[in-house]
């Protein structure tokens, strides 16, 4: 897994712009579940105590994370590509983002009633401030969440 940070200044956390965080993971739970967890550490270390311990941000950022990389592993999967896993963090919003390389499935904002998953973008759209899906050139999608401050 390929994992990139990189803060926009040295300055005091709460000073600085824009943060980023970048993964690369294989489209399998594993990879999903990987790139979560570094992400969430990355998080944890850029949050003010207030945010990342039983804060609402951290919280809600480690769902947002969770639901779209595991909807990237179980819906985004194409042979020998990977997906990518970013988190965007300046001082008013958090940004979480996730592009695979699967063309044709688009994200179903209303799942099968009897059926036994698709009920995950609930949750991202009751703990999002917006969310939504783009085209990803060549190919693929973009999945993202938005949270404010």
């Amino acid at each position: 897994m390929n994992q990139e940070s990189v803060p926009a200044t040295r300055e005091p956390r709460t000073a600085a712009r824009n943060m980023h965080f970048s993964s690369l993971f294989r489209t399998t739970r594993l990879g999903a579940h990987g790139a979560r967890h570094a992400a969430e550490r990355w998080l944890a270390d850029q949050l003010s105590p207030e945010e990342s311990g039983d804060g609402d941000l951290a919280g809600t950022a480690s769902l947002l994370i969770a639901e779209l990389a595991a909807n990237a592993a179980l819906h985004g999967q194409v042979r020998g590509r990977d997906a990518r896993l970013v988190v965007t963090l300046d001082v008013t919003e958090l940004w979480v983002e996730v592009t695979d390389a699967h063309r044709g499935q688009q994200p179903v904002k209303c799942p099968d009633a009897g059926g036994e998953s698709g009920r995950g973008l609930f949750l991202v759209e009751a703990l999002a401030d917006g969310w939504g899906v783009r085209a990803h050139h060549p190919g693929g999608k973009t999945v993202w969440a938005m949270c404010r401050r």
